[in-house]
């Protein structure tokens, strides 16, 4: 049986408004070295990444705790792109959308929020559409194995970056209600209205960072045809 390999993976790029990474050569061709050598730096929270539960505790698990099978597996598609901009995902979104979850599934949370703004503006968190705590809780409650998103699901995301205030820490939903209850979660996906089917196997395992609340990863959906 042939296999697709969608890659959901956001570049990581070096003139990102709110992620400065930052990348140079510490050898090159042009300078007469005989290998070019890459240097890069950003925060592991930035770009597609997955959380790890130490994020948001002190006491949380780390990439070290968790099985890399948390990281990869059969996955539910689960589409929320009618919500429009601005607006809540709600548990009934959720639970119309999600009637083919089944026990351990990873659910990548569809909302194409990537094909109306671009990551690379400030609108692209300003006008999302964000989590519930019910739609939250509606997803933990079919005993999933991690969840993905491609969009900024927590509607507090829009505080960070445009600083006008301080959010509270219970308003950051989905770490509340997923994250700290032992869900690993990916973090800006894109690429997820190219998936066909209305289930896959995702990958995106962490690098293998020691004692880490965060990590990027290469995010793929693989589909059977």
């Amino acid at each position: 049986m042939a296999q697709r390999i969608i890659d959901l993976t956001t570049p990581i790029k070096t003139d990102h408004f709110r992620w400065r990474a930052e990348r140079k050569l510490l050898g090159s061709h042009e300078a007469g070295d005989i290998a070019q050598v890459s240097w890069i730096g950003t925060t592991v929270h930035g770009f597609t990444h997955v959380d790890s539960g130490r994020h948001f505790s002190p006491d949380g698990p780390t990439f070290d705790d968790m099985p890399l099978e948390r990281y990869m597996g059969p996955a539910a598609v689960v589409d929320v792109s009618t919500v429009e901009a601005d607006s809540p995902v709600t548990e009934e979104t959720v639970a119309l959308a999600g009637g083919h979850i089944e026990e351990g599934d990873i659910i990548l949370l569809r909302s194409g929020w990537d094909t109306r703004e671009s990551i690379d503006s400030e609108t692209f968190w300003t006008r999302a559409p964000y989590m519930t705590t019910e739609a939250s809780r509606w997803l933990y409650n079919r005993n999933i194995n991690a969840i993905a998103f491609d969009f900024p699901q927590d509607r507090c995301i829009r505080d960070y970056v445009t600083g006008e205030r301080k959010p509270a820490l219970e308003e950051n939903t989905t770490h509340i209600e997923l994250l700290l209850k032992g869900i690993p979660m990916f973090e800006y996906l894109c690429n997820m209205m190219a998936i066909s089917q209305p289930r896959v196997e995702f990958i995106g395992l962490p690098l293998k960072l020691p004692e880490c609340d965060g990590s990027p990863i290469r995010a793929v959906a693989v589909e059977d045809h």
